[in-house]
């Protein structure tokens, strides 16, 4: 299954962020990593799967010079994440009909491989029917890999885990204004904001550790009135992003040998 990737590399930071001093024309997708943006690094991990596409990338322009074996776009920063995936959606699938699921991938995830691309695009061809799917990493397997990530997780009856930052979707998701979803990918860098979307009764659940990882999913999907996957994923790469300079720091020294 072939499916065009959107490079979510928009934002800019603010000065209250962390790495705001790091960020070169305010963009943390911009960050160098041992001569290389961080997005480059995602493309780089991207193109070399069979099962990539063409790459849209949200928020920067040809003249950041980023380099591919596939066809790059460049598409303006709408404002919100949710509008800049819908734009890259329906661009994608403006130039490419045949494509009926899309991979979301965020511009700070540069620890990725193909071979995780190519995890995921197995799951989905082996459950073609899911309208989204959301990568989730245990504790146990982020902080094997990762162990001074310092995570945030959302703590369940039977697993804690934290979300992933290359998910897929269904086109046809986007085709029409879903209010709660654009409050839900707002929401997504906030785990107990996302619970609250869901109710007071699933936050109560939640808190109580009364919800495992399956009821919890069909608890969204009922919300949202769609077919949602949680994939297990077993890669840490997938949820390591560099949200702060210590996760930056971690992942500097994770790639060094990769030179």
């Amino acid at each position: 299954m072939r499916m065009d990737v959107l490079l979510l590399a928009g934002g800019i930071v603010t000065p209250e962020d962390p790495l705001y001093d790091l960020c070169p024309e305010g963009r943390r997708s911009l960050i160098e990593i041992h001569g290389k943006p961080m997005a480059q690094w995602v493309i780089d991990g991207l193109v070399g799967s069979d099962s990539v596409g063409d790459i849209y990338i949200v928020g920067l322009t040809e003249e950041n010079a980023l380099q591919s074996e596939k066809p790059l776009h460049y598409l303006p920063d709408s404002g919100s994440l949710f509008d800049n995936i819908r734009s890259g959606v329906l661009q994608a699938t403006g130039d490419h009909p045949q494509r009926t699921k899309v991979l979301l991938a965020s511009a700070d995830i540069p620890a990725v491989t193909p071979e995780m691309v190519d995890w995921l695009a197995d799951q989905i061809a082996a459950d073609p029917t899911g309208q989204v799917y959301y990568n989730v990493v245990t504790r146990e397997v982020m902080e094997k890999r990762f162990a001074e990530s310092n995570r945030s997780y959302v703590y369940l009856k039977d697993v804690a885990v934290c979300g992933g930052d290359l998910n897929a979707a269904d086109v046809s998701l986007f085709t029409h204004e879903q209010p709660l979803w654009n409050a839900l990918t707002e929401a997504r860098k906030n785990p107990l904001k996302q619970v609250r979307l869901l109710g007071v009764g699933s936050l109560i659940l939640i808190g109580l550790r009364l919800l495992t990882l399956d009821s919890a999913v069909k608890r969204v999907c009922q919300k949202l009135s769609i077919e949602g996957r949680a994939l297990v994923c077993p890669y840490a790469e997938m949820a390591m992003d560099a949200d702060k300079p210590h996760q930056l720091e971690i992942l500097r020294q994770d790639l060094e040998p990769k030179l």
